[in-house]
């Protein structure tokens, strides 16, 4: 073959890659269903007998389930630009972080690890623009295998497919970094600064996993403790509680749970709380309808008075700085 001849090949780039959990591509049940099979058909996820798990997934969960997330997710969709929060923010992150980059041979984009954009597809699409080295970063601060090392999962087996393999770094976890304790305190202060109430409490509330899974050595729960820690010792104008949301099935989860904790407040006298989720990046149904519809009102039914979500870091300037400082490590010098 002559120089000619030979097909053109893009090189010379760094692709950064943020990945978050996935999203449904709509509110309506077909779409909610395939969400929700990908996402709990992921061994990583449940570590049941595979066999077993797909009969119960398969008659049962998938045929009851999809119709309650739908529910959940019309009551927080983005209707004006009909997606989910977390498909919003986890673009605007994207985007703001390109932009303060500003380096035309760093191609920043993002995946999830569930639904749409694929890693599969934007691994692709970042190796055609001539990436030659990736820097993936997902974006759990709090490294957890149900989490972190799915994503590693799928982005390995996407690069198996590939015939010429750019070079690869995954950032693990970031639950103690400077800069990411500053900005949530932050946004703790800007939240209480924007109230006219003055909380008791502030619940800092993770995902949940099941305990067995920490039992097996997960560092998962180690890893939120450390966060909630190192909050607690730069931010001490309020009592923090740390505890757990989401729970899924009948087997024991960590403890204390989000949703009992929260109910059991205004019986001991606690009737104002703030709820900070540390753990996610961006807001979704999580904190969005768990959270701040479903505990709020959970909350109030039992006797509280005044409740509010500090929202995620999302897009906040705090946030990419951060995402820029940790991408910053890995580029090649």
């Amino acid at each position: 073959m002559t120089t000619n001849e030979h097909p053109k090949v893009n090189y010379g780039k760094t692709g950064v890659l943020l990945i978050n959990l996935g999203t449904p591509d709509s509110t309506n049940w077909w779409d909610i269903r395939k969400y929700l099979k990908e996402f709990l058909s992921d061994r990583r996820v449940i570590e049941l007998n595979p066999i077993i798990w797909q009969i119960i997934l398969n008659l049962f969960i998938l045929t009851f389930r999809p119709s309650r997330t739908a529910h959940a997710y019309k009551k927080i969709w983005f209707k004006k630009t009909n997606e989910s929060p977390l498909l919003y923010f986890t673009r605007s992150q994207s985007d703001n972080l390109r932009k303060l980059i500003g380096d035309e041979n760093i191609v920043v984009d993002f995946a999830m690890r569930y639904g749409n954009p694929s890693i599969k597809s934007k691994l692709s699409s970042l190796k055609e623009l001539g990436c030659e080295n990736i820097i993936v970063l997902p974006l759990y601060p709090q490294y957890a295998a149900a989490t972190t090392a799915s994503v590693c999962d799928e982005v390995y087996r996407s690069l198996m497919g590939m015939r010429w393999q750019p070079s690869l770094q995954i950032i693990p976890h970031y639950e103690s970094e400077e800069l990411y304790i500053n900005a949530l305190i932050n946004s703790i202060r800007n939240k209480v600064q924007s109230i006219s109430w003055k909380p008791e409490k502030i619940i800092a509330s993770y995902h949940g996993i099941p305990e067995s899974y920490f039992k097996k050595g997960d560092p998962y729960q180690c890893y939120c403790q450390k966060t909630s820690r190192l909050i607690k010792e730069k931010y001490t104008d309020y009592e923090i509680l740390t505890t757990f949301q989401s729970r899924f099935g009948p087997q024991e989860w960590l403890k204390p749970y989000t949703d009992k904790t929260i109910d059991e407040l205004p019986q001991k006298g606690i009737k104002n709380i703030l709820v900070l989720c540390p753990g996610f990046a961006s807001d979704c149904v999580e904190t969005l309808e768990e959270i701040n519809i479903q505990a709020r009102e959970s909350f109030i039914k039992n006797g509280g008075k005044n409740f509010d979500l500090i929202p995620c870091l999302n897009d906040n300037n705090d946030h990419i700085n951060l995402f820029k400082n940790l991408v910053e490590r890995y580029l090649v010098k």
